[in-house]
């Protein structure tokens, strides 16, 4: 009797195996079907689950980006086929922008105050068709992406600014697609994160305390609940005090390392890269095909780890292995600066992470 009862249990562990391999290799059946779609061609799956329709409307109505373009063709994806010709959008259009933002008067000591601009007049922003005020250099480019941004809607309102506009800025928030915040908070956080003599609070809280006051009392806000705004908190640091109760915001970040995924996730929010801080060959005329090897630096394996020079040597070692046109005598002398010299020539991508920082340590 129990020798018929084991038999039965493993007569049914059995097939409960054989199902949980079945479902097993089911999912992972899938998961490659999608991920294999996800690399080109029309995705089968509609994404108007994920926020900002209009640009996916635009996106999916204009057709596939291709996997392989020129330089010249980046940037016109945007373009209906059947639209105007190409010479057409020399100049920013409102008519063909793809989005409507309201953005808000915010007083100067939200953005460009904190770049030592002063006030003129009853004018919140700087003439920008004269002297803009120049952002700080070093890792501060990093997350300048608030200042371009900014600068950007600001010139959408210039008749005759060149180039095309892809976002304008619009003065009645009910016909905006988006809400911006225009708040420098990594250059806030940057500045004025360490308390100064006789401050109790620093001026990076004080002016996240006031950002919040002024949201919570604007009728954008009461009318969405925050859910149409768009937060720059780029600087990981930034917004520290006030982000999760700017939870149901767009934010714009560098990445979701800080941040629990009830306030910031991949579903609503936008991680834009850092702006390149190496500087770019001059009188570099090759273009991408003329270049045979592809290379991509990731940098350090875990984000927070400090970049040495020996990743980098072992690195070129690597690539000395393989490419004739290096030699060892440029890793005898400042080789991260021979390394460049020397590679430039064959190389098509050269996307370094913390290559600037190698550099000063070499």
């Amino acid at each position: 009797m129990a020798e018929r009862h084991a038999q039965s249990s493993a007569h049914g562990y059995k097939k409960l195996l054989f199902l949980l391999f079945f479902i097993t290799t089911l999912v992972f059946a899938f998961s490659w079907f999608f991920l294999l779609g996800s690399t080109g061609g029309p995705h089968l799956i509609e994404q108007t689950v994920l926020p900002n329709s209009k640009i996916l409307w635009t996106a999916e109505n204009h057709g596939d980006i291709p996997s392989s373009e020129n330089d010249e063709q980046v940037g016109h994806y945007f373009q209906d086929s059947t639209g105007p010709p190409e010479h057409e959008f020399s100049k920013c259009d409102p008519s063909n922008a793809v989005l409507k933002v309201f953005m808000y008067d915010l007083p100067p000591e939200f953005h460009f105050g904190l770049l030592d601009w002063k006030q003129e007049e009853n004018s919140v922003w700087p003439d920008i068709k004269g002297k803009i005020p120049d952002y700080p250099g070093g890792l501060n480019l990093q997350h300048s992406i608030e200042y371009w941004l900014t600068l950007d809607l600001l010139s959408s309102t210039i008749s005759d600014r060149p180039g095309p506009c892809t976002a304008v800025r619009v003065t009645n928030s009910r016909e905006a697609d988006i809400v911006f915040v225009p708040f420098f908070s990594s250059l806030s956080y940057n500045r004025h994160s360490k308390l100064k003599p006789l401050e109790n609070t620093s001026m990076n809280k004080l002016l996240q305390s006031k950002l919040l006051m002024f949201l919570k009392a604007q009728e954008e806000w009461k009318r969405s609940g925050g859910r149409d705004h768009v937060i720059l908190a780029h600087h990981p640091n930034s917004m520290l005090d006030a982000r999760i109760k700017l939870w149901p915001c767009m934010f714009i970040l560098a990445d979701f390392g800080r941040y629990p995924p009830n306030v910031a996730n991949v579903e609503k929010d936008v991680i834009a890269p850092y702006k390149h801080v190496v500087r770019s060959f001059v009188n570099d005329t090759a273009g991408y095909d003329d270049r045979p090897i592809l290379l991509y630096f990731k940098g350090a394996i875990y984000r927070k780890s400090e970049c040495t020079v020996a990743e980098y040597r072992d690195l070129f070692e690597y690539l000395a292995s393989r490419l004739d046109r290096l030699s060892e005598t440029v890793l005898e002398g400042n080789f991260m600066k021979g390394l460049k010299s020397e590679i430039r020539a064959v190389v098509r991508v050269m996307r370094p992470c913390d290559l600037g920082e190698a550099m000063e340590l070499a």
